[in-house]
C-alpha cells in the first residue's frame, strides 16, 4: 500500500484554513429557492445542518430534502440538527416535497431525514411514500434517499428497498473506534450490514437501470465519512475496505466541520493532499466513484457521482 501524505497538525486557535473558505452564496438565487421551499413548509438539510455548501448549492437551484421534521431522536455529538422530541408525521409532505422537485426541476432529486427512534418503523414507511410521490409528479428525475440506521429493522429496510430508490445511502460517518464519542445512538457493523443488504435485496427490486448499459446494477449504495475527529488514515481505509466488502458503489469524504462550542472539537483540519489521497485508494478498492475534499458532503454533486462523472 502507498505511503499516505502525512495529516496536518491541529492549529492552535482551530481557525479555518484557506481550502475550508465556502463560496459565497448568490443572494438572488439563494433568496428565491429559500421562499419557495418555506411558502410549502418544506425543510432541507442544507440548512437545518448548516452545510458549508449551502450558497453554492441554493444559487444553482439544487436543495437536499429533509422530510419528517427538524428535530432529531438522537443527539450525536457532530451534528448541527436539533435533538428533541419531533413532530407527528405530516401525510401531505411526500406530495409537496415531489411538487416541489417537479417545480424545481429537479433532474436528480436527494432526500434525507432525521432519525425517527420514536416511530415502530423508523420512519420507513414514509420514505417510502416520498418515493413513490416523485416517481408519480417527475417520473424522469433519479431519486436518492439517505436514510438512517431504523435500529436495525430489517423489515423497516425492506420497505425502503422495495419503493425501488435510484440510490440508498447511509453514513458511517467515522471510524469504528471514535463510535462511542462520535456516535454513541449507533453501531458500525449495523450500519454497514444495512448498506450489505439494501445492496442485496436491491439487485432483486430495482429495475430502473436494466437498460442502462454503463451500469452493471440495479441499485447503487453509498456511504460517508467524516474526517478531522482523530481518525488515522489506516483506519479510514480499513471502512473504505469494509463499505467495499459491502459492495457500496459510491463514497463521500469531507472535513468535519464544529457547528457550535457544544458539539465535539476539530481534531485536526486535514490536508488537501490526504483527500486526494483517500480519492485514490477509495477508486483503487473499486468505489464506482469517490468524492473526497474538505467541503464534501453526502449530497454535494450527488447527480455527477451517481453517473460516475466527477
Amino acid at each position: 500500500m502507498a505511503e499516505s501524505p502525512k495529516r496536518a497538525e491541529p492549529t492552535g486557535d482551530q481557525r479555518l484554513p484557506a481550502w475550508l473558505a465556502p463560496r459565497a452564496p448568490r443572494a438572488p438565487a439563494l433568496r428565491r429557492l429559500q421562499s419557495a421551499l418555506g411558502s410549502q413548509g418544506i425543510h432541507t438539510i442544507c440548512q437545518s445542518a448548516r452545510c458549508p455548501n449551502v450558497g453554492e448549492c441554493f444559487g444553482r437551484g439544487l436543495a437536499t430534502f429533509l422530510i419528517m421534521g427538524e428535530r432529531c431522536t438522537r443527539n450525536c455529538r457532530f451534528c448541527a440538527v436539533e435533538g428533541g422530541r419531533p413532530p407527528a408525521l405530516d401525510a401531505d409532505e411526500p406530495a409537496r416535497v415531489a411538487e416541489a422537485a417537479r417545480g424545481l426541476g429537479l433532474k436528480h432529486v436527494v432526500v434525507t431525514s432525521v432519525t425517527r427512534d420514536d416511530l415502530p418503523d423508523g420512519g420507513a414507511g414514509h420514505f417510502a411514500a416520498v418515493v413513490r410521490a416523485l416517481r408519480e409528479a417527475a417520473p424522469d428525475a433519479t431519486v436518492e434517499i439517505l436514510v438512517p440506521d431504523f435500529r436495525g429493522d430489517q423489515e423497516a429496510l425492506a420497505v425502503v428497498v422495495a419503493a425501488a430508490p435510484d440510490v440508498l445511502g447511509h453514513n458511517v460517518e467515522t471510524v469504528p473506534r471514535l463510535y462511542r464519542r462520535v456516535r454513541p445512538g449507533a453501531n458500525y457493523r449495523r450500519s454497514v450490514g444495512l448498506l450489505r443488504r439494501a445492496k442485496e435485496w436491491g439487485a432483486a427490486r430495482n429495475t430502473r437501470f436494466l437498460a442502462c448499459a454503463r451500469n452493471d446494477t440495479r441499485i447503487l449504495t453509498k456511504s460517508g465519512l467524516m474526517v478531522g475527529l482523530g481518525e488515522s488514515p489506516e483506519e479510514v481505509e480499513a471502512v473504505m475496505r469494509d463499505l467495499r466488502e459491502a459492495a457500496v458503489d459510491l463514497l463521500t469524504i469531507g472535513q468535519y466541520l464544529r457547528p457550535s462550542k457544544q458539539h465535539l472539537a476539530v481534531v485536526e483540519y486535514v490536508e488537501p493532499a490526504l483527500f486526494a489521497h483517500y480519492a485514490r485508494r477509495a477508486r483503487a478498492l473499486g468505489f464506482r466513484e469517490a468524492a473526497c475534499a474538505p467541503l464534501v458532503r453526502s449530497s454535494y454533486h450527488a447527480e455527477a457521482m451517481m453517473n460516475h462523472e466527477l
